[in-house]
């Protein structure tokens, strides 16, 4: 299960989505995000749908390493339906005990499981497609108005793209703890909830310990190398738009728009 999680890889390559500047793909997926929560009809979320194909297609990202992602948030997606399929008011078709399905429940239900898939896969490919430098100097870059009142903008984006990038260390360091834990007669998976937390101790304190020791080792690492900030500092690569950011940005742009007119035409 904790190799399914794959936030925060990133995959080498040269595609189109590799290519676009950082700054484009962060407000491509904000984008994306704002078109998928305005899709309201099964044409609006056929759009959205395409529209997130065209970008699994373009990346050239394989689509099993999006879909292992969503395994680790599987019980969240069917809590959601379940939570729209019996608990939104409509036209009963079923009933029994406490639990009443109807018409309205089932249209819900998948419409959200549909909206939060899609959103996990969108939100993936960013990165998926985006180095964490990268990320950090589009984050810099597009909230760097947010300067003039006082904000930390380096600091933050620093913060957010090393977070990210220790997520798949983290995970391999547990898995590596918890195979040695089961090496050593350790067991997760039977007894009831309390045992079962008890019996994640031993994992937690070595991770904790093994994550305070990598921090303190890239503290380090970053003063060894004159780290004091983003004041005065130089970028090898100097991000500058091209052609095809602008495109793909109008191409959004216009599904937002059609999506928008679906929406207000009730389709």
């Amino acid at each position: 299960m904790l190799k399914d999680i794959t936030l925060g890889q990133y995959f080498p390559g040269n595609s189109l989505a590799h290519r676009l500047d950082p700054r484009t793909k962060l407000i491509l997926t904000v984008l994306y995000i704002v078109i998928l929560f305005c899709a309201k009809s099964f044409v609006s979320y056929g759009a959205v749908a395409l529209l997130l194909l065209t970008g699994i297609k373009v990346s050239g990202v394989a689509p099993r390493a999006l879909v292992r992602g969503l395994k680790p948030i599987l019980f969240i997606i069917c809590f959601t339906a379940a939570l729209n399929l019996f608990y939104t008011p409509g036209e009963a078709l079923a009933s029994f005990w406490i639990f009443t399905i109807t018409k309205e429940g089932i249209v819900t239900a998948f419409f959200m499981v549909l909206r939060i898939t899609m959103l996990i896969m969108g939100t993936f490919l960013l990165t998926y497609t985006t180095s964490p430098i990268a990320l950090t100097d589009g984050l810099e870059t597009l909230l760097g108005p947010l300067k003039r009142v006082k904000v930390p903008v380096h600091e933050l984006s620093m913060i957010m793209s090393i977070a990210l990038r220790f997520i798949p260390t983290l995970i391999e360091e547990t898995d590596k703890i918890m195979s040695a834990q089961k090496a050593r007669g350790a067991d997760f998976e039977s007894g009831n909830l309390l045992q079962r937390a008890r019996a994640l101790v031993p994992i937690l304190v070595p991770l904790f310990i093994s994550a305070f020791r990598r921090a303190d080792e890239l503290a380090v690492a970053m003063e060894c190398r004159c780290y004091h900030g983003g004041e005065g500092r130089t970028k090898l690569h100097v991000l500058r738009y091209q052609l095809r950011d602008y495109l793909v940005l109008a191409a959004y742009g216009g599904v937002l728009a059609a999506v928008l007119i679906l929406a207000r035409l009730g389709l």
